[in-house]
């Protein structure tokens, strides 16, 4: 798939040692990006990814470990891709948990998680990575929402999560405007069903779940030089899918 030239831009992705996470580092890779593979947990995953950008054509890669949730866990993996990789040019907040239960049946520690996962650590790695953006060129922060959370999409079941991705997207909304006046970007690609979820409806739009190859079109988009008047968007990756019921 065709992309910007990522050359000499350092790029992060949250929580890239599995899943949607490592597709979309490894396709900044592909555009020849310098990487970082974000973990908390996955050290020996975060490593065959970071082998796999380079076999793909990132003239340098990292592993950097760091929960997302904790400030100073932040402001460090940041402090040491910078030191190894330069500042931050693109980030890609991915990291978020997933509660598939009834919300009367999470556990609080588990209620807590996705909400902190989600927004909070979306909010904190931001907020670590704009100074150098606004001081720079090009910066490009592009966050994970869910299809239909700007409608007001709830259900009893997987509750915080639904809440969680509302606050992502607003919060991708209010920091396009903090940032118009630098050379920043800020928008959010929002999937329904992936090919790699744990869980599938019965019925899918166009009788499959969103393909990676689905998730990284958007994200080229929004990366490319030439989108730099595009902010505060979010592109929903969902087939056409409608919840609403009549």
């Amino acid at each position: 798939m065709d992309g910007p030239d990522l050359s000499d831009r350092t790029v992060l992705v949250t929580g890239s040692a599995r899943g949607v996470g490592r597709e979309l580092l490894l396709s900044t890779a592909d555009r020849g990006a310098k990487t970082a593979v974000h973990y908390h947990t996955s050290a020996d995953a975060a490593r065959e990814v970071a082998a796999e950008a380079e076999s793909r054509g990132a003239p340098e890669t990292m592993t950097v470990q760091g929960d997302v949730t904790d400030p100073e866990s932040v402001d460090g993996l940041f402090s040491a891709v910078e030191s190894e990789l330069g500042s931050v040019d693109v980030l890609v907040n991915n990291v978020g948990d997933f509660a598939p239960a009834h919300w009367a049946d999470i556990e609080f520690e588990t209620w807590n998680r996705v909400l902190e996962t989600n927004f909070n650590g979306t909010y904190l790695c931001s907020k670590r990575a704009l100074p150098e953006m606004r001081e720079g060129d090009y910066g490009r922060i592009v966050n994970v929402g869910y299809a239909s959370s700007e409608k007001g999409l709830v259900s009893p079941k997987n509750f915080p999560y639904f809440v969680a991705k509302a606050g992502v997207l607003m919060f991708t909304r209010m920091l396009a405007a903090d940032t118009q006046d630098d050379p920043v970007t800020v928008n959010a690609v929002s999937p329904y069903v992936v090919e790699n979820s744990d869980e599938f409806p019965d019925e899918l739009p166009r009788d499959r779940p969103a393909s990676f190859e689905d998730l990284i079109a958007p994200l080229y988009f929004f990366l490319d030089p030439d989108s730099e008047y595009v902010s505060g968007e979010n592109i929903e990756v969902d087939g056409g899918w409608l919840p609403e019921t009549v």
